[in-house]
């Protein structure tokens, strides 16, 4: 499996929210154009997350699978934990361990 890689940190809030649309959509262009498996994204760092965040990882999920492949989140912090549960969004993605091992937000 092929995957693309890279890292979100600090707020996934509002206030942030165009600066990661650009990165996120930067990304999806590399996953449409280079045909990996998945999009690979290291949450680790997230400080604080809103809905407009999270509507953000959706969206993203959503056109990474329109394209045909996945979209993983990788070690999500305490802080994306907590909103994807208060969301009763917590099985709606897939989530990873540090060396691929599967995890549950619960």
């Amino acid at each position: 499996m092929t995957t693309i890689a890279f890292e979100l940190s600090g707020e996934l809030t509002i206030y942030a929210a165009q600066d990661i649309r650009q990165r996120l959509l930067e990304q999806l262009e590399h996953l449409a154009a280079e045909g990996p498996d998945c999009l690979e994204i290291d949450v680790s760092g997230i400080t604080e997350a809103d809905t407009a965040g999270v509507q953000l990882l959706l969206a993203a999920r959503n056109h990474a699978e329109a394209c045909g492949a996945g979209l993983r989140l990788v070690a999500p912090s305490q802080a994306l934990t907590e909103v994807l549960s208060l969301l009763g969004l917590d099985g709606h993605f897939d989530v990873r361990l540090p060396g691929g091992h599967p995890a549950s937000l619960g």
